[in-house]
């Protein structure tokens, strides 16, 4: 039975390890690079590396959605362009790795556990999937997101949950990152219809 169809990068993709880039290694064709987990933050080298290879070609950043992945990519995103950045994410999916003797401290499986439709799905989300992304004609905003009771309020942070639950985004996901993911799976009037539904549930 055939794979996936590869995804031909001119980007970089950055992982955090090496069972991530041997997973990755059947969904993308094209230069895959670990970090070694926290050892990128006192990896000068590896950090001049990445640099450079933002410059040149821009990065895609793939952590695993736990803590340590989340700091891992604030480290990363901390030191390239914001421009040169296109960040994936992967979903709360709960579990163990097969090589793992136990799960991971907060149970959650990291981007080697995740399965192949898993991860294209998650690169499709990012607008990496060959075609050029649709522009958004009337986009979601920041301003909406806390006139709509997602940020800086009573009961923000459950709704938001709520939200990237239903739509199989990490919960740790910032407004800043989220932001271009929902402009990318919703349109403005599906993101008020979903929102309505959420509070609807919330409710009974």
């Amino acid at each position: 039975m055939a794979g996936p169809e590869k995804l031909h990068l001119t980007q970089v993709v950055i992982v955090e390890g090496k069972y991530d880039k041997i997973r990755l290694e059947a969904l993308i064709d094209g230069l895959i690079l670990p970090t070694n987990g926290f050892g990128i933050f006192k990896d000068k080298e590896m950090a001049a590396f990445i640099r450079r290879l933002a410059a040149e070609r821009g990065v895609v950043i793939l952590t695993d959605s736990d803590g340590a992945g989340f700091r891992i990519r604030a480290h990363l995103t901390g030191m390239i362009p914001a421009e040169r950045i296109t960040n994936v994410f992967i979903p709360d999916l709960y579990g163990k790795e097969k090589r793992k003797r136990a799960p991971s401290a907060e149970g959650k499986l990291g981007v080697e556990g995740v399965d192949i439709d898993t991860l294209q799905t998650a690169f499709a989300r990012a607008g990496i999937t060959g075609e050029p992304p649709a522009e958004q004609t009337d986009p979601i905003t920041r301003t909406d997101l806390y006139e709509d009771g997602l940020t800086g309020g009573e009961g923000s942070r459950e709704l938001r949950y709520a939200l990237y639950d239903s739509l199989a985004l990490p919960r740790r996901l910032n407004v800043t990152a989220a932001l271009p993911l929902l402009n990318r799976l919703l349109t403005r009037q599906e993101y008020k219809a979903l929102l309505l539904r959420l509070r609807d549930e919330s409710i009974r």
